[in-house]
């Protein structure tokens, strides 16, 4: 598994991620930090590597676009000296074009995300072991929907930069899509954006499997 002891996983994105989490930082004794898919990972990590001291922070902020993102991601992100950042951005670039098209500005256009992700990425160079990119999505199945199309045009500029920057890449919009092969999306998410429990749970699985989680792990015994 990726993460060593005594290390910090600094998670970055929208209300995707932040879901409640406390603030300065999201972190620490009781829901400080939130309730959306870092709380999962929180939970699987202790469970799985109990003799591992991992830092698990939730820097999510609802209602950010990746021009949000980066206007924070020094202070948010950077100048905690995280070992490892996950980056998980995009929706909101892609939702407020389709919720107030009145107004452009709020929405972030294509060529702008990819100059937004690529800006942290590069804000990243040297300073950690390791990045993880994980997709926006939107759960709709059908590829043809004006606002699914547009956000896999997001999830590609996002599997470029990772292939360019050698992050690990996660495709949250697969794993959503094959998932309802099986159950509807609104067993997920009412809004097809903002997960429940199991979506949460769907998220962190994905993203624990780029980290090579060992599901089957027994943790050993301490010495006596």
């Amino acid at each position: 598994m990726l993460f060593g002891d005594r290390e910090r996983i600094v998670f970055a994105g929208d209300s995707v991620t932040d879901m409640d989490r406390a603030r300065p930082c999201g972190e620490g004794l009781f829901e400080n930090v939130g309730h959306s898919y870092v709380r999962v990972v929180e939970n699987l990590l202790t469970v799985f590597y109990p003799e591992r001291l991992i830092r698990v922070t939730n820097m999510g902020w609802s209602g950010n676009t990746s021009r949000d993102l980066l206007a924070r991601f020094q202070n948010d992100v950077v100048a905690l000296s995280p070992d490892w950042v996950s980056i998980c951005i995009g929706i909101n670039d892609v939702w407020r074009q389709f919720d107030t098209p009145a107004m452009p500005e709020y929405g972030v256009q294509p060529d702008e995300y990819e100059r937004n992700v690529r800006a942290m990425l590069d804000a990243l160079q040297g300073k950690v072991k390791g990045v993880f990119l994980l997709t926006p999505y939107y759960m709709e199945p059908l590829q043809a929907d004006p606002m699914r199309r547009r956000m896999d045009t997001y999830g590609a500029v996002c599997r470029r930069l990772s292939e360019e920057y050698n992050t690990y890449f996660v495709d949250l919009q697969a794993t959503f899509d094959r998932f309802f092969r099986y159950r509807h999306s609104a067993s997920v998410a009412w809004d097809r954006v903002h997960p429940n429990q199991v979506g949460a749970t769907l998220i962190a699985r994905a993203f624990l499997e780029q980290a090579d989680f060992n599901w089957n792990r027994i943790p050993p015994l301490p010495e006596q």
